[in-house]
Parts: C-alpha cells; structure tokens; sequence
C-alpha cells in the first residue's frame, strides 16, 4: 500500500510552515512560501522504505508576477516560479507545479503556462510532461497581492487560455511509476522563483500530501 512521506494543511490552524518558509495570511488563507530569492526547500526522508512509486498533490497561491518556466534550464536552480518536486542527491526530477501570469491574457514575453493558448514558453527538458502549471491571476495586468480566490493546481478555475493546463490526465494528482527500479531516495519539496519573494512574486503552498509505495 501507499505510505505518506509528506503533509501540510495551512486549513489547520494548529499547523506552521516547514522550516525555513515564510508565512502568508490573507483573508483566510494561509500559505507557505519563500522569505526572499532563490528556492525554500523541504525535505521528507523515506525512513528505509524502498519504493517505486510517488504521488501526491500540493495547493498553492499566485503571489503577484510569477511568471512559470522563465527562470534557468537547471533542476538545481529556480528553474521555474512555482513548486519543485525531486528525489535524492543529484535531484531527480519527480514533478513540477508552475505558476503562470495571467489564464486570461497572452503576453509577448515567455510569461504564460507554456500549456496556455499562444504561449512561447518552453519546458525544460529534464521536466518533460511531468508538470502541472496554472496561473490564479485572470487580468492582463498584476498587483501586489495573493491570488487567494484561484487555488493553483487544482485543475479548477483555469481561464480562457487555460482549458488544457486544466484538461491533464490525474490533476491534481501527480503520479510517477518507476517500474522495476527501486529507490530508498529521500524526496524534496522546493518552492522557487526567479524573483525576490518580497519585491517580484512568489507561489507559496497551502497543502500538499505526498505518497510512496
């Protein structure tokens, strides 16, 4: 059966962010993110439990200008302004949850869920279809402010360029089968961004749940 190796729920107000992570509260929505650039990561130990097979699924919130896979080609880096998931050391990439601009608006710049309708953003290659991406701002411009009325993806609320970030086989749920290839790899929660958390944007976690078996 499927042991979990990771949970957060920010719903449960007797629950604090993981070490290391910012706190947001908007409204009634808390949400954990960066305290400033590059990636905050959490890491969840598979406590000898061999494995060869991951799912889950995590929430976020858009924070002002994230802007997706618009950051360096590079699993080490904030390859992308959203949520990384990997496993072991050198990161293997597991999944990918991005945060787009705008689901309404088609910019020129490489700023839209490469998913999104028109966009001219590409994934990197070490990603590949393992991603998820939504964005939860639906104007053409931005604010200062947490996207709180569109949880990212969770394959709802995508807007009229989203349809086929939405329409992805399993969402929200991400899952990878490694077939006869086990590992005992500890597995890494990062949230990233190519901006500064504080000035630019960010995609701080509401939830997640991740599984192995």
């Amino acid at each position: 059966g499927w042991t979990r190796l990771a949970y957060l729920d920010m719903s449960d107000a007797t629950q604090n962010c993981p070490s290391g992570f910012r706190l947001y509260q908007s409204g009634g929505v808390r949400a954990c993110g960066r305290p400033g650039s590059g990636c905050v990561s959490v890491q969840f130990p598979s406590n000898g439990i061999s494995y060869s097979q991951i799912c889950g699924r995590v929430i976020g919130y858009q924070y002002h200008s994230a802007n997706a896979f618009h950051g360096p080609s590079d699993i080490n880096s904030y390859y992308v302004d959203g949520v990384s998931i990997t496993r072991g050391s050198p990161r293997q990439h597991v999944w990918t949850l991005a945060n787009g601009l705008s689901d309404s608006h088609t910019y020129v710049e490489p700023w839209n869920c490469p998913c999104s309708t028109g966009s001219t953003q590409t994934v990197p290659s070490f990603v590949g279809n393992h991603y998820f991406c939504e964005s939860g701002n639906h104007a053409s411009g931005w604010v200062n402010t947490l996207y709180t009325s569109d949880p990212l993806w969770d394959g709802q609320g995508c807007g009229s360029n989203e349809a086929a970030c939405c329409n992805v086989t399993g969402i929200p749920w991400f899952h990878r089968d490694y077939g006869s290839t086990t590992t005992t790899d500890y597995i890494e929660l990062r949230v990233c961004a190519t901006g500064n958390a504080l000035t630019d944007e960010d995609s701080p976690v509401n939830f997640y749940e991740i599984y192995v078996k």
